[in-house]
């Protein structure tokens, strides 16, 4: 009998009132998540499939709060069965998308609620079903699409992942809000977790997952060990090891927790490194060492000899409180959909010289010259905040900082204009005499 038969839960009332229930959790390393980072995927694609003939019907606040995860509790189906059955019949129940190891298909338009696990939770999460696969690698491979899919759709929201609250299994939402009585996963991640890989496998490892996909998509994943954190927009500079440096930190933000902080800085512009001689004195991890949900992945697992490699780097994290450091999120070519986190001293930066300065300049706006947040291509990242053609011909600067990197010989200058500071190259400029 398909779980759809067994589904009483075409209810839409959107009831009010909330749980109120947010428990902590620390998800600890999980092996299968070991392996899943061990395989080094290609960034999962979503298809979309949306049937016009689904209801619309609005969730509670107007948008999703979170996910919650299901499987089809059909050993002999595929996601094409399972997809034209709840077409035929959604009226019993129906959810947005479905996951098997190969594929994520959304069927129905996450902006308006689904019928999937009970009235309190439809009109609250959006909601897929993993279809059950039956080898050690197809397992992996639909955990990973799950986790990539529940990140996507908390970053498309604008949440983050946090277990009971924004993501749910089909067994929490009994526990919790009630409305439904199943239990999947559960059994179904159990079994396979003991069958494939001799160990267990729960929302807690999942949602250790998801985090992981979560950081990778550039959202900013939280040590939750408390309930008491809190975020804010900070703009002081970061610390580096050189002192003569200068950061502007409009786009930086700070993640508290315990008095614990990690400080992030995503830059935009496909910036490069080369790994150390030395790189395997520290090891690699999916996110930054410490924060919720890190593992170590090894060296080892990504092949045997990396020294002097060039990568692209897209994100910085300062970590402070009693665990500091600098690290960077880092990957193997420009397309690659795997991303790692490394210590500082794993990387070698093209080195940048500042000294103070004291000059005037006018703007060169005959081209469309490139403004950028910090000096491009250094230890900081940059982001492009402007062009030159953005301000009025003529327009008069001062400078108050000079940057030389001695890798292209390149002089960079920064100054303030309307209350907000840049770094140009020198090119772009044209010293007034």
């Amino acid at each position: 009998m398909k779980k759809w038969q067994r589904w009483a839960v075409r209810g839409i009332a959107l009831l009010a009132g909330s749980v109120g229930l947010f428990w902590s959790t620390n998800a600890s390393a999980n092996s299968i998540n070991d392996y899943i980072a061990s395989q080094n995927y290609a960034t999962p694609q979503i298809t979309s499939k949306i049937w016009a003939g689904f209801p619309k019907n609005n969730y509670r606040y107007g948008k999703p709060e979170g996910v919650v995860v299901h499987e089809t509790a059909n050993p002999n189906s595929t996601i094409y069965n399972e997809i034209a059955y709840m077409q035929r019949n959604y009226q019993n129940a129906f959810v947005h998308t479905f996951v098997d190891a190969n594929s994520i298909i959304n069927i129905a338009n996450t902006q308006y609620l689904c019928w999937g696990a009970g009235p309190i939770a439809n009109a609250r999460y959006v909601q897929f079903e993993q279809i059950e696969v039956h080898s050690k690698a197809a397992f992996a491979s639909e955990l990973n699409n799950a986790a990539y899919y529940t990140a996507y759709i908390l970053k498309q929201y604008g949440l983050t992942p946090k277990r009971y609250t924004t993501v749910l299994s089909h067994h929490d939402v009994t526990n919790l809000l009630g409305g439904t009585t199943h239990t999947d996963p559960d059994g179904y991640w159990s079994t396979n977790a003991r069958n494939y890989f001799g160990t267990t496998y729960n929302m807690n490892d999942f949602v250790a997952l998801v985090k992981t996909q979560y950081a990778a998509l550039g959202g900013t994943v939280t040590d939750n060990t408390t309930n008491s954190s809190s975020s804010s927009n900070s703009n002081n500079s970061s610390s580096n090891t050189n002192s003569n440096s200068t950061s502007d930190s409009s786009t930086d933000h700070t993640t508290t927790v315990k008095q614990k902080t990690v400080k992030y800085n995503h830059g935009g512009n496909n910036e490069t490194a080369t790994l150390a001689n030395n790189y395997t004195n520290w090891t690699v991890y999916n996110h930054v060492k410490g924060t919720s949900g890190a593992y170590k992945i090894g060296w080892g697992r990504l092949s045997s000899d990396h020294r002097g490699t060039t990568v692209y780097v897209d994100s910085r994290g300062v970590k402070k409180g009693g665990w500091s450091g600098t690290w960077y999120r880092i990957r193997f070519s420009k397309n690659s959909g795997y991303k790692y986190w490394v210590y500082s001293k794993v990387l070698n930066f093209p080195k940048v010289t500042y000294t103070d300065a004291n000059k005037s300049f006018t703007l060169n706006t005959s081209s469309n010259f490139s403004l950028y947040n910090h000096v491009l291509n250094s230890n900081y990242l940059s982001k492009t905040t402007a062009h030159t053609r953005d301000f009025a011909a003529g327009t008069k600067i001062k400078v108050n900082k000079q940057g030389y990197k001695a890798s292209d010989q390149s002089t960079w200058f920064r100054f303030t204009l309307n209350n907000k500071s840049y770094w140009v190259k020198s090119t772009s400029l044209t010293e007034v005499g």
